[in-house]
């Protein structure tokens, strides 16, 4: 067999991968999300009565309202942009990712124990303190919080929206998520889930 059949030979293998791989696969999985899982492909988007688009199931968001169940803190709270110097746009689109500080770090332990810390914070709110709603997790964009960091809020979202605890306890079990093929992971609540129930609620 020639060299020149051989090169020609590994040249033709060479394109019909890469038509395959480059644009027969990609193309198959854009379809076939669209298809079968649409609204997780498309961000898992998540929309108010009104319509309008408010966050991602996937993405968790801060919730400061009295009359709504508090998220868990992420590192976007704790942004150190310059408000006059962001040329990033850190401040506008938020930072991801953990902090990763050491427990025994200043700056985590001023976060949590400060005058102005989760802890504090949350006893002012009269919310026995949890460790869902002191630490941020791993990724720092959980949208989830325990069932129980859930429930010890219940009182406070009550007394601001007039309603029986009994029905915010019947929600967050509503909205509260299994172990995955119930093995695996912790059941958890999905906060802006369980905030769009609420204001269905009134």
């Amino acid at each position: 067999m020639s060299q020149r059949h051989q090169v020609s030979k590994a040249i033709r293998s060479t394109l019909v991968l890469w038509v395959i791989t480059a644009f027969i696969y990609p193309l198959f999985m854009l379809i076939s999300g669209q298809v079968a899982f649409s609204y997780q492909a498309n961000g898992s988007l998540m929309k108010n009565s009104q319509g309008v688009i408010i966050g991602s199931a996937l993405i968790g968001q801060p919730f400061v309202g009295e009359n709504y169940f508090w998220s868990r803190p992420s590192t976007t709270n704790y942004s150190t942009a310059n408000p006059k110097n962001d040329e990033a746009g850190i401040l506008k689109t938020g930072v991801s990712g953990a902090s990763n500080l050491a427990p025994s770090n200043p700056a985590l332990l001023a976060r949590i124990n400060g005058n102005e810390g989760e802890i504090n914070k949350l006893r002012k709110a009269e919310i026995q303190p949890t460790a869902d709603l002191v630490y941020t997790s791993g990724s720092s964009l959980d949208p989830h919080i325990t069932p129980e960091s859930a429930k010890v809020q219940i009182a406070r979202v009550a007394k601001a929206r007039g309603i029986e605890l009994k029905q915010l306890e019947t929600l967050i079990s509503q909205n509260t998520d299994g172990r995955f093929l119930g093995i695996f992971g912790e059941p958890g609540v999905n906060v802006l889930k369980l905030n769009l129930a609420v204001d269905k609620m009134r």
